[in-house]
Order: C-alpha cells, then sequence, then structure tokens
C-alpha cells in the first residue's frame, strides 16, 4: 500500500553555522529506512510522466519498487541500464524541473524524492557493490572512438559506447578527470571521491582516459582521424567566462567563479598539490543568481569571508538558481542584494577593489510574455564595500576546436552546430553534445546529449 504522507523525508543535513566553515558535503544522504519509506510514496502511475522528465529516461518506478522491496543491488541495476553516473545525477540534477516536476504527488504536496532515491541507491552500491561481482566487460567490436572532454557529456558517451564494445579514448585537457564534476562544482556538493568511482567504473568497462591532452593545441581532431578513430564526440563544455563589461573589471580582486571554484576545488578537495592560495578578504561580492554564484558564494564564505553578498538585478522570485541551494546559501548566512545592479567597481589608488557600485531596480510593466522586466531607479546609486568581486553571470564554449577543425559549423553564440536528433556536426565523422553546443546549461542535459551522441555514432559507424 503506498505511503501517502504529503511530503518528502526531510534530507540529514550539517547544520548550516558548521557547514559554512568546511568543504564537507552538507547532505548526508538517506538511511535504508528512510529510502525505504520515501519509495512507498511512489504511486506506480499507469503513464509515468516522471520518466519523460529525465533526459536520460532512468526506469523510475521500476528502480523505486525494488527500494520500496528493499532489493537496492535491483534498483542499482535498473537506473544503470541508462544513467552511467547515477551518484552525480542523485546529488546535482535540478529534479525539481524534471522527473520530480512531473510526479503527481506533486500536486496536492512534495514529489516524490526521486533525486535522493537515486543518490541512496548509488551510495549504496559504492559501499556493498553489486551482489554477483562487477559486471561483465562486453568483447570489443574493434572500432575506435575518441572522447573529447571527460565531463557529463563527454563521460556519457563514452560509457555508453564502451558498454557496446567500442574502444573508446577521452582526451581530457586538465590534471583530472571530470570536467566541471570536478573543477565547477564545490566539494560540499558533490565530493570528488565520488565522481572518481563513478569514472572508475567507466574504466572498468576498458575506457581510456587521458589527461593534460588539449585537442586542438596537442592534438587536431583531424590527427585523431589519422590515429585510427572511426568517430570522435566533442564534449569539451563551455569553460570560457562572461565578463561585465563595467568600469573597474581590471581591478585586483576581481575574479570569475571559474578560477574561484577551480582553485578551491584543487585546494580543499582534490589536487592539493595544485594549491594557489586564494585571498578574498572578509566582505564579498557575487554578481549573478544563477547555480554557480550560489556555490561561488557559499565557497567564498568557506574560504573566509565574514560577509559575501549575491547581487542580482531581478527578484527573488526569477532567480533562476536551484531553490535548493538558494535555501541551503540563505542559512549559511549569504546576504541577498537583489534588484539592485552593478554599474562600477570601485578601487583604491593601488589598484584594488574597495566596493561595487549598483543601482536599484523595479519591477516594471509587463511584456507581452507577462514578464515584468527590472528598470532602473534613477538617482539610487550606492556603493557596497567589499574586498573582492567574482563574476558569475554565465560562460560561453572555448573557441579552440572551432578555430582549429575546417568545416565545423558555430552558432551566433559560440557553440557547435549538432543535429539535436543524432549528436552529428557539419563534419563527417563527428559529433558534439553538452555545453560545447548549447553553451552552459545542466549536467543532466549534457549527459542526455552524450547518450544521444553515443547512439549517433553507432548508427554512423555501422552504416559506413
Amino acid at each position: 500500500m503506498a505511503n501517502m504522507r504529503m511530503d518528502k523525508n526531510p534530507m540529514p543535513e550539517q547544520e548550516p553555522l558548521v557547514r559554512n566553515k568546511n568543504f564537507d558535503e552538507v547532505a548526508l544522504g538517506y538511511t535504508a529506512e528512510m529510502a525505504i519509506d520515501e519509495a512507498k510514496r511512489c504511486l506506480h502511475c499507469k503513464r509515468p510522466a516522471c520518466v519523460a522528465g529525465c533526459p536520460v529516461n532512468v526506469h523510475i518506478p521500476e528502480f523505486i519498487a525494488k527500494v520500496a522491496e528493499g532489493d537496492f543491488d535491483g534498483a542499482y541495476k535498473i537506473i544503470t541500464s541508462t544513467n552511467s553516473l547515477p551518484a552525480i545525477c542523485g546529488r546535482v540534477c535540478p529534479q525539481e524541473n524534471q522527473c520530480e516536476g512531473k510526479c503527481v504527488r506533486g500536486i496536492k504536496g512534495e514529489p516524490v524524492g526521486i533525486g535522493r532515491l537515486e543518490r541512496f541507491v548509488a551510495d549504496y552500491h559504492m559501499q556493498e557493490g553489486h551482489k554477483d561481482g562487477p559486471p561483465a566487460v562486453p568483447e570489443s567490436n574493434g572500432h575506435k572512438v575518441a572522447v573529447v572532454g571527460s565531463g557529463p557529456a563527454g563521460l556519457t558517451c563514452a560509457g555508453d559506447l564502451a558498454r557496446k564494445g567500442y574502444d573508446v579514448t577521452v582526451f581530457e585537457a586538465f590534471h583530472k578527470a571530470g570536467g566541471v564534476l570536478v573543477y565547477g562544482i564545490p566539494e560540499f556538493r558533490l565530493p570528488k571521491a565520488i565522481v572518481a568511482r563513478e569514472i572508475a567504473k567507466l574504466e572498468h568497462f576498458g575506457v581510456k582516459i587521458v589527461t593534460d591532452a588539449v585537442i586542438g593545441r596537442a592534438e587536431s581532431i583531424d590527427e585523431l582521424f589519422e590515429q585510427g578513430f572511426e568517430a570522435v564526440f566533442i564534449g569539451s563544455g563551455a569553460g570560457l567566462p562572461q565578463f561585465l563589461h563595467i568600469p573597474g573589471e581590471n581591478l585586483l580582486g576581481v575574479f570569475s567563479a571559474n578560477e574561484i571554484l577551480t582553485r578551491s576545488n584543487l585546494m580543499k578537495a582534490y589536487l592539493p598539490e595544485y594549491d594557489t592560495p586564494i585571498k578574498l578578504g572578509k566582505r564579498v561580492a557575487i554578481v549573478g543568481g544563477g547555480n554557480v554564484a550560489m556555490d561561488a558564494a557559499r565557497t567564498a564564505k568557506r574560504l573566509g569571508a565574514d560577509e559575501v553578498y549575491v547581487i542580482y538585478r531581478r527578484s527573488m522570485e526569477e532567480l533562476p538558481a536551484r531553490k535548493e541551494e538558494v535555501h541551503h546559501a540563505q542559512a549559511e548566512e549569504i546576504i541577498f542584494k537583489l534588484l539592485n545592479n552593478p554599474v562600477e567597481i570601485v578601487g583604491d589608488e593601488s589598484g584594488h577593489v574597495t566596493g561595487i557600485k549598483v543601482i536599484k531596480m523595479e519591477l516594471g510593466e509587463p511584456d507581452a510574455s507577462g514578464r515584468r522586466r527590472p528598470v532602473e531607479v534613477p538617482g539610487s546609486e550606492y556603493v557596497i564595500d567589499v574586498d573582492a568581486v567574482v563574476i558569475a553571470i554565465g560562460t560561453s564554449p572555448n573557441p579552440l576546436i572551432l578555430s582549429t577543425t575546417p568545416g565545423l559549423e558555430a552558432t551566433k553564440k559560440g557553440g557547435i552546430v549538432a543535429d539535436e536528433a543524432t549528436g552529428a556536426t557539419s563534419r563527417a565523422g563527428v559529433f558534439a553534445g553538452g555545453d560545447a553546443v548549447t553553451g552552459a546549461a545542466t549536467v543532466i542535459k549534457a549527459m542526455g546529449a552524450g547518450k544521444v551522441a553515443a547512439a549517433g555514432i553507432v548508427q554512423y559507424i555501422q552504416g559506413k
């Protein structure tokens, strides 16, 4: 019988004023008893909309049924039949806008905690392992595929191909594999040991990973084909930070969110041998309102800042970050300066940041879509005293591969043009997906693009 409790089982967490001083994971995970109780909230709809809401089409009711029975190993097998990175997805996917957003239990209460259950199952498997041993490695089919980038799109594409017997080599520009999962998402949201274990599973299936390999510099796409690769997937992400283009952005103490997150991950979590100190000072302004802005703000707090401001030109209702991340930030004493827009970064005679000048905004009349756009309030400028400013307003794809690969068509925003149904680009044998195509998006959407491209590559090679 279904558990008709209206709300989810709460996620155990570190206390806010304890966790904002450490980089340990905030969410502690369900116990087996909590997971079983939460799984029994599922109504097992005849037409499960939750599956359609998942970019990688996890068989959600089936795995939840196994959890409700206490068969966590069976649940893991179901999840990983379509999802190569369940421990990661369970932590960072915006389930509220995808699978859980479609759950009928959310109409009159809270949806089933699908993401929390996926995380529990993946973590349980990591601790206990398959009862019947590691999965069998498929026999090689003799076809070689190169994957550029080891972020979520590249790892998903590589995993799907390896499970079909393809000889896959992943080329990663940085020192460690994982892309944004390692360098862009803080340890307190996604422990790097989790990423390393998920990558080790792919290596079990024969995926080879080459690090410190900047494709477009060390080797070109054309040279990969000359080495015998029959197809290439480009999943190089969107790592080029965008800036405000306002006075003062060249002052000492202005950072991109990319730099702060990458350096803090190296320093605190994963590669201490590459540690370079980050001196943000005691008062820090974060410009932006997305998940990256929340990550940067919470990281700044953990790096020793007493006051951290999130400056965003729209209202709380329009804040694009996940509600869970906003809630966590507020609990950790991050200060939100909403309906404020930066107009200048202020510095002293030595060229160091001393403040950020903002102008107050108000919501104007609704436009044709019904959205009320923010407009400036004349004469409302004022300065917030800060020691550092972190820009977190988005990223775009690095142009390196496009500039060194003849025949690749680009979008107006600098992404690679790729077919949504197959991942195929304008170059025969070259496929692309994830942020390298769309610009910065979510981990799960990048994974979905990797799955699509893997299927497209199989079709391409088989049709040669």
